[in-house]
């Protein structure tokens, strides 16, 4: 697992580094060095799974290969790799549904190691469930024509902001649990810096690696989180 992990750290940041400026000098990783970093999580997420078999994880660990993998379908999509006619709707849908297993994965473990402040979890739940609806609010409805796409972004949104809400939730009663919280957190900015782009017209230097480059630790920090839960549920 940590040379999955290596592997994954050379193919996001090496491919940053050693990369070359596209023309409108937007990004510099190269697609096959992004897409590699996804795929190589996809293949951690069900090697955690394999290893949590068999112990009271097992539940948790899948779903989070689950989540992993349709984000690596999300990604396949957004890149064109899977031609399809409308592939931004196509890829939110999988990221959305990547977003609804890790939110159910990180339920079964609220279930399992109840809150000591269920008020502070609930409150730290409602706060990223605000803080999904308010960027939306922001970055996609006032900035763009209200059409379907819109308002399924707004489902998008809460189901990022449910999985950074439970992720906070475990990180207070567990402080095994920071680094899944950390990946949530940066999970929604690496949203809403995406959002901005497509929906907004935001645009700057690199705007692409810097979705990357919060996209992918985010992915990564939320697929290494099963041994935390291994050892949590034990």
């Amino acid at each position: 697992m940590v040379l999955l992990a290596a592997v994954w750290f050379c193919l996001l940041f090496g491919g940053f580094l050693l990369g070359k400026p596209s023309p409108r000098s937007d990004r510099r990783m190269p697609l096959w060095t992004r897409i590699g970093s996804s795929g190589v999580l996809a293949v951690a997420g069900w090697s955690w799974f394999y290893i949590a078999m068999g112990t009271d994880a097992d539940l948790f660990s899948g779903l989070i290969a689950t989540g992993m993998t349709l984000g690596f379908v999300g990604d396949l999509l957004m890149a064109r790799l899977i031609p399809v006619a409308r592939h931004v709707l196509a890829a939110m849908a999988a990221f959305g549904l990547g977003h609804l297993a890790y939110t159910v994965g990180l339920a079964t473990l609220v279930a399992r190691i109840p809150p000591a402040s269920p008020r502070s979890c609930l409150v730290a739940l409602v706060a990223w469930l605000i803080v999904g609806v308010a960027g939306w609010w922001l970055v996609v409805y006032r900035r763009s024509r209200q059409t379907k796409e819109v308002w399924l972004v707004l489902l998008y949104a809460l189901f990022a902001g449910g999985t950074a809400g439970l992720a906070t939730c475990l990180a207070l009663q567990n402080a095994d649990f920071a680094p899944v919280a950390v990946g949530a957190a940066l999970f929604v900015l690496s949203d809403a810096i995406l959002a901005a782009h497509l929906f907004s017209g935001l645009s700057f230097r690199l705007i692409h690696d810097l979705v990357w480059l919060t996209y992918g630790p985010a992915q990564m920090l939320i697929v290494y989180s099963v041994p935390a839960a291994i050892s949590a549920v034990t």
